[in-house]
């Protein structure tokens, strides 16, 4: 059991992140008394049904009242108006934080509606899976995961510093970064990938010579890995793009310059450039692994499917 480092923590929005902070913190006594809230009241109930907080509020602006931290986990669209929907009940002292993907739009709304005194610092865990909703959660989400900080001018220190004990006691490992470049790495590290998922499974949906059934059937590890990302959360995704538009445009304009070289040694047998480029991407394989972001088990360490029951 940690030591409690809040009297009491505001939770706005309840789904994957929200709800594995939600448990994480239970787990290991972090506050006093959690408040969640939610804007969905089936949602909410099942947040009550799944005791992840001491009290439950459909209106964020009561949740917040009285909070040492509060912690928006919202769709990065929505974060200006939850800002200034709770701005006048946030406690002097108290620190507000957020966990969306991007962080340039998220400062632009939010901050204007920020009162004095209390410390704006936002945040993103670097951790998730292809769920949402409350039940979607668990508490090592975090673990061994990136939490990257985007301090805004004048943050104070204590207020900074006790935020990233939270997140490592979360079991993160804390960064910081400005907001532009923070966008920038994750267009190309997450934002991307996902956006190259989405369009490769919605190519396979929409091929007229091989039906759906095929796709499923004979779905080959490569494919299938797509097919996890593209089942993201699609309004979580959708504001993404909408909110880190530059920074994603400038990654899938150097991604087509890119995959216009590879159509071009495919197209003329180029053997050599195919066997360098692919050689280079496996050492960035090795490296994410000897960096403990994943695992060098074979097939990601899923367990090999048992063969079918005799009829």
């Amino acid at each position: 059991m940690s030591v409690q480092q809040f009297d009491r923590i505001a939770l706005i929005g309840i789904g994957l992140i929200g709800s594995s902070i939600a448990r994480a913190v239970k787990e290991q006594g972090l506050a006093g008394s959690v408040a969640i809230s939610s804007r969905s009241e089936d949602t909410l109930r099942r947040a009550e049904e799944l005791a992840l907080g001491t009290d439950y509020y459909l209106d964020a602006a009561e949740a917040v009242r009285d909070a040492d931290l509060v912690i928006v986990s919202v769709p990065v669209g929505a974060s200006g108006s939850v800002a200034q929907q709770i701005a006048p009940n946030l406690k002097p002292g108290a620190i507000l934080t957020d966990v969306g993907s991007t962080k340039a739009s998220v400062v632009a709304q939010m901050l204007p509606h920020v009162p004095k005194g209390v410390h704006f610092i936002p945040g993103h865990p670097l951790a998730g899976t292809e769920h949402s909703g409350p039940d979607a959660g668990f508490a090592d989400l975090f673990r061994g995961r990136w939490c990257i900080l985007t301090p805004v001018h004048g943050t104070d220190k204590a207020a900074k510093k006790k935020l990233s004990t939270f997140w490592e006691t979360l079991g993160s490992k804390v960064d910081e970064m400005d907001t532009e470049h923070h966008d920038k790495v994750l267009a190309i590290v997450s934002h991307l990938p996902h956006i190259i998922a989405y369009n490769i499974v919605g190519t396979a949906d929409d091929l007229e010579t091989v039906t759906e059934s095929e796709v499923i059937k004979y779905s080959a590890s490569g494919f299938r890995d797509f097919t996890r990302l593209a089942a993201s959360d699609p309004t979580m995704w959708r504001d993404v793009c909408l909110h880190n538009k530059d920074a994603i445009l400038e990654m899938l304009s150097r991604f087509s310059e890119d995959l216009a070289y590879l159509q071009r040694a495919i197209r003329w047998g180029d053997g050599e450039k195919l066997f360098d480029l692919f050689t280079r991407t496996r050492a960035i394989r090795r490296s994410i692994i000897d960096a403990g972001q994943d695992t060098a088990a074979a097939n990601f360490g899923r367990p090999v499917a048992p063969p079918d029951k005799p009829s």
